[in-house]
């Protein structure tokens, strides 16, 4: 029996999926191969590969002037791609400027550190990360190369709304790019591309399996790579070579692809972002409700993605912990960091989970 698993990041997958996967596992479509057993240059991983870009591109609705790469190292490897691409060239001594909302951009602005001037615009730290800095009162520095910002938390659970991206959008100069981690919410809901110099994500929390990265960059960014920076890494050199300079990480590409097939399959990001309010809606409510469970975060920044909460009872923790795997209900303890549960309730996981949850919740709550 297949149980509800909210884990964070490798994550759960639509059953479907998986099933495909295993179905092709030992022949993809009459080749008599293996996808990870591809030439990446043969036709049959080309096709494999073309139609994840374009898929990729029809979901997110990407403008003709970006280009879609898929990289390896994950989000915190692209900590350090990003500002090796975009400190160097016509944007050399400029400082990379960050948007402090959390633990993962704490840490790509001191990765950031490595490579240049780092200054942070803003910080939610004062307040324990409960919310997110208004935009208009970032101080930009005199001189950016871009503006970072962290647009989902995955271990603090906030997300950007699209009215606070529209509101940085609207505060920062035109020719200063907004660089966005989307890790964890990429695919989960429409965004503008446009407004973005550059989006990236590992595909292991919302899009496939460890191993890819995607990584969304406008066309007029690709020539501010720092000499340094390695050629397998250079976002110019990825895309003169159609993300296969290096050998690309084949089977997780495919996965991918599956995932972006299964989405559009859905009805594409709209029907999915309607099913992720209402799973979020749900889990935040029965919160709300209690005496026993907690969320600290500002309601307008609560992600829909990752849920942490805490009980008011630690004594409670391994209690509630153990119960829940007896339902099925399983990697919901929070991030060691900041303790507590954390619910990562992700495209691929169903109403049917999130209703599992809250039962438990309640049940236990009268119980304790």
């Amino acid at each position: 029996m297949r149980v509800f698993n909210f884990s964070a990041g490798p994550a759960t997958l639509p059953e479907s999926v998986l099933r495909q996967a295993a179905d092709e596992m030992l022949d993809w479509r009459g080749s008599g191969m293996s996808v990870m057993e591809m030439s990446h240059r043969g036709k049959e991983y080309m096709e494999i590969h073309a139609t994840a870009l374009a898929d990729l591109r029809e979901l997110l609705a990407v403008p003709d002037n970006y280009r879609i790469l898929f990289l390896q190292g994950g989000g915190l490897g692209e900590n350090a791609i990003v500002p090796m691409n975009l400190l160097g060239g016509p944007a050399a001594g400029r400082e990379a400027n960050f948007v402090v909302t959390g633990s993962w951009s704490t840490k790509s602005q001191k990765e950031a550190e490595r490579y240049g001037s780092v200054h942070i615009a803003a910080s939610g730290k004062a307040d324990g990360f409960h919310g997110i800095p208004a935009p208009a009162a970032w101080n930009v520095s005199p001189n950016p190369a871009y503006v970072h910002v962290c647009t989902n938390e995955t271990i603090n659970g906030i997300e950007f709304s699209p009215a606070h991206i529209d509101q940085a959008f609207d505060r920062l100069p035109a020719e200063v790019p907004l660089v966005a981690d989307i890790s964890s919410h990429m695919l989960s809901r429409a965004m503008n591309v446009a407004q973005y110099g550059v989006l990236f994500g590992g595909a292991q929390k919302n899009v496939g399996i460890a191993g890819l990265t995607v990584v969304i960059v406008r066309d007029d960014l690709l020539d501010r790579a720092m000499p340094i920076c390695p050629s397998a890494f250079e976002w110019k050199t990825v895309d003169a070579n159609d993300s296969m300079f290096n050998t690309p990480p084949t089977y997780a590409i495919y996965i991918a692809g599956l995932v972006f097939q299964w989405l559009k399959a859905q009805g594409g990001l709209a029907a999915i972002e309607a099913r992720n309010i209402e799973k979020a809606r749900l889990l935040y409510d029965t919160i709300d409700a209690s005496s026993l469970y907690r969320n600290p975060i500002q309601l307008d920044a609560r992600s829909r993605m990752n849920v942490p909460f805490t009980l008011a009872d630690e004594a409670l923790n391994t209690a509630f912990l153990d119960g829940a795997k007896a339902r099925g209900l399983i990697q919901l303890k929070g991030h060691k960091s900041v303790g507590g549960m954390r619910a990562s309730i992700y495209n691929a996981m169903p109403i049917e989970g999130v209703r599992a949850l809250v039962d438990f919740m309640r049940e236990f709550e009268q119980r304790a």
